[in-house]
């Protein structure tokens, strides 16, 4: 008897085995299956099982524990100390020996079937498997050659695509508003989405601009009404006013002096009928309602006879800066000229009239004379040339003509 595989307490698995090798009765070699043992131990075949510690319920056993010292004797039941120790216990599976038994099926659980396309088929949801040719896994081909040689079946099999019926389709990589996203116009539509969001939460005071807190709408308003109160401001100051004009009544016309008089030649003749003379003509600028100082780019002047309508003069001041609160006076240059036909002209006979010589006259007062003069003003910061004019009545002539003369 192996005493390292029998238990001792083999009656809580099935039938507990004699260890008296005389009155053991051993099965039939060859049956694979017990026989029914002829002894002690077959009254107790039909009778109901109990617990293995059943030394610890004595008074509750049905049947009587029997000791193999002492035949028909009352023991103390199951227990370590009663029995003789036969070895290890058995464990708990059966009351078979591992050892004894036969070697597992070739068909018995296979856990890498599933993974190897060679298990059953458990489900048979959206239809598979209700075919009779989808009943099963297909095999899948081993990728490396078999020496064997091929059938055509194998060789088509081999060439064809494998059905995955297992695996579901894979679908695309990227979906199409990922591939949207990732060109140069969903780029952009992303760009402008953003630039809106970033508008709207603007417009309603939720963040600032250029990534502030603070620049919101109702600050934004704020500054741009200051900013037009400092251009407003500004343009106060620097804006320059046309000034007033006005000359001096007693004397609007004085002799020219230094190169200017020498370019012009002082002459009246009667045949051709002209005259021509160089002066100046005194005017008082008003600039009292500028703030900073005026500066003329040019005057330009033109002088006309307003008894006859005619021009009988021109002048020209360059560039000058006048302080500004203030009456400063300039001196125009004009330079009269005139051409007639005869020297019966009215507009002749005027002029010559008045740069006569005082001798002759009696009372030896020379008449004045009306002229019309009319300024373009070019100053600086304003976008245009503006005009002003004035009469001039009574005006005597800036020079006097020789007692003989002509």
């Amino acid at each position: 008897m192996d005493y390292d595989r029998k238990s001792a307490v083999s009656s809580f698995y099935g039938e507990r085995r004699s260890t008296d090798a005389i009155n053991d009765n051993p099965a039939t070699a060859g049956l694979g299956a017990r026989q029914p043992r002829v002894g002690q131990y077959n009254a107790r075949t039909t009778r109901p099982r109990v617990d293995s510690a059943s030394s610890f319920y004595a008074d509750r056993q049905s049947r009587t524990s029997q000791d193999l010292l002492n035949h028909g004797g009352q023991s103390a039941g199951y227990n370590a100390s009663s029995f003789f120790d036969a070895g290890r216990q058995e464990p708990v599976k059966g009351g078979a020996d591992e050892e004894e038994e036969e070697e597992p099926q070739a068909h018995s659980w296979d856990i890498y079937a599933d993974f190897n396309n060679v298990g059953p088929r458990y489900s048979s949801a959206f239809g598979i498997g209700q075919r009779q040719q989808e009943s099963g896994y297909h095999q899948i081909q081993p990728s490396t050659p078999s020496a064997e040689p091929k059938s055509e079946g194998d060789v088509e099999s081999a060439l064809g695509p494998v059905e995955l019926v297992t695996v579901p389709a894979l679908g695309p990589e990227w979906q199409r508003s990922e591939l949207k996203s990732m060109s140069k116009s969903g780029k952009r539509e992303l760009r402008n989405e953003e630039r809106r969001a970033k508008w709207k939460a603007w417009n309603r005071g939720e963040i600032g601009l250029f990534g502030t807190k603070w620049f919101t709408k109702k600050f934004l308003v704020f500054l741009v009404f200051a900013i037009c109160v400092l251009i407003a401001i500004t343009l106060a100051i620097t804006i320059p006013r046309v000034p007033a004009l006005s000359f001096d009544g007693s004397s609007p016309l004085t002799a020219a002096t230094g190169s200017f008089n020498e370019s012009v030649p002082t002459e009246f003749n009667r045949s051709p009928a002209n005259f021509s003379f160089p002066a100046y003509a005194e005017i008082q600028v008003d600039t009292t309602s500028n703030i900073i100082p005026l500066t003329f780019n040019s005057i330009e002047a033109q002088i006309w006879y307003p008894s006859t309508s005619m021009q009988i003069g021109t002048g020209y001041f360059g560039k000058k800066t006048l302080p500004a609160k203030s009456y400063p006076v300039i001196e125009m240059p004009l330079n009269f000229t005139y051409v007639a036909t005869n020297d019966t002209d009215p507009t002749w006979v005027a002029w010559y009239d008045a740069c006569k010589n005082s001798e002759l006259y009696s009372s030896g007062v020379r008449p004045g004379v009306n002229f019309e003069l009319i300024l373009s003003m070019d100053i600086a910061g304003l976008p245009s040339t503006h005009t002003a004019s004035t009469q001039v009545a009574n005006a005597a002539c800036p020079f006097e003509l020789p007692v003989n003369y002509g």
